[in-house]
């Protein structure tokens, strides 16, 4: 049986400053750009992103890592990459929770699962480091990322931290089953 294109996906943490991931982050930047007035976007810049208290994931697909640009295949009509960010996401830590940011799928790898296993990823994570409890905040007209928000458990709060009410964003939450001893 072929491996499903979602099966060649490796997440692992990575410094956000590869060239490949820049693209993809000012890729992310661009869109909230065209959707939001620029105090309504609230994205961590790569010094923050390499903070001791952020955890930055990267999906790759594993499959096009190291063949030659003639060898890669086109997968469903998307272009084929070799060892290139499809796909970001990351968490920062506070004492008893954390933040998603920077979640980001690159347009053409949309479709894959990536989102979910991100997800699931800084879910992971959080519980890890004894997390309970992860927030967010996007914005109103990001539809596919309230979706995903929403069918993962997340629900409205309001803001948090160092953020005040928007009438651009939306604040989300959900609490994280910590297993006995991690908190």
């Amino acid at each position: 049986m072929a491996a499903r294109p979602a099966d060649r996906i490796r997440i692992a943490r990575e410094d956000p400053g590869a060239a490949d991931v820049l693209a993809l982050l000012a890729a992310g930047e661009a869109h909230s750009a065209s959707l939001y007035p620029a105090e309504s976007n609230h994205h961590l810049d790569l010094e923050g992103l390499r903070a001791a208290s952020v955890r930055f994931f990267v999906a790759r697909d594993e499959a096009l890592h190291g063949l030659e640009p003639e060898a890669r295949p086109r997968l469903a009509g998307q272009a084929a990459r070799s060892s290139t960010a499809l796909a970001t996401a990351a968490i920062v830590l506070h004492e008893g929770w954390a933040e998603i940011k920077r979640m980001w799928v690159a347009p053409e790898a949309r479709g894959r699962g990536l989102s979910h296993r991100l997800l699931a990823t800084l879910e992971a994570e959080a519980v890890a480091h004894g997390i309970g409890l992860l927030r967010l905040e996007t914005g109103i007209a990001s539809a596919e990322a309230l979706g995903l928000y929403r069918s993962a458990g997340f629900v409205e709060c309001p803001p948090f931290a160092d953020y005040r009410p928007d009438p651009n964003s939306v604040f989300m939450e959900r609490r994280l089953p910590v297993p006995p001893g991690r908190s």
